[in-house]
């Protein structure tokens, strides 16, 4: 498999520099870091990292104002969190700007480089006591007075295999469990979400989740 391109977001150059020398020791390929959001932007554009491991608490631009711009430019980008807030608020805005998962900073090494695996893949990733956090939100969201019309004639028509594989997106199944589930491999999981994504014009999978919720495909 391709190497994985990693970039690492933090404001403490000593805490920068340890992560990204972990992750270089795991095999990953640590293309570039950045101090600050502003500066942030500007490499992640220039190098392109599959990952971008980036902290909240940044100078010049917040940690998710960059997730938010990075993601709008480049959906296929995974923004893995690592901050040193657990507060719930931080994790909903974290995820809500388009990151794939959310870690505090007291993970060991061991999940983080796990972490970024998963993040690379598509998986989500959460601190334990956070997933639950993050799938009550998309259901609350769900909740809310939906867009005008569910269907219109205009409305685009998902194959029966991008339906199901979205049903079990919504389930909030990994792409690695929902590949076993269907007997199909991770990559085809991962081009049926790519190919949803763009056919309801949305931008990552908190969108995703939402519109499937909204819509009765999680089963609740």
């Amino acid at each position: 498999m391709t190497q994985v391109k990693v970039m690492v977001v933090d404001d403490h150059p000593m805490w920068r520099d340890a992560v990204a020398r972990d992750l270089a020791a795991a095999g990953y390929d640590v293309v570039a870091t950045a101090g600050d959001g502003p500066q942030a932007v500007r490499r992640a554009r220039a190098a392109a990292p599959d990952v971008l491991v980036l902290d909240l608490n940044l100078p010049g631009l917040p940690g998710v104002e960059v997730c938010r711009e990075l993601v709008a430019a480049d959906p296929a980008l995974r923004v893995l969190v690592l901050s040193a807030s657990g507060e719930h608020a931080d994790v909903l805005e974290a995820v809500k700007s388009g990151a794939t998962g959310y870690l505090v900073k007291s993970a060991s090494t061991e999940e983080l480089v796990a972490a970024v695996r998963s993040t690379a893949a598509g998986d989500p990733v959460f601190t334990p006591g956070l997933a639950g956090l993050v799938l009550g939100e998309y259901r609350r969201l769900a909740a809310e007075p939906a867009r005008p019309a569910r269907d219109t004639p205009d409305a685009p028509r998902l194959t029966d295999r991008e339906t199901e594989v979205l049903r079990l997106v919504a389930k909030g199944l990994s792409y690695k469990q929902i590949a076993e589930r269907l007997v199909i491999s991770h990559r085809t999981v991962q081009n049926h979400v790519q190919n949803t994504l763009g056919k309801l014009q949305l931008h990552n999978r908190v969108e995703l989740v939402r519109y499937a919720i909204e819509r009765g495909l999680d089963g609740a």
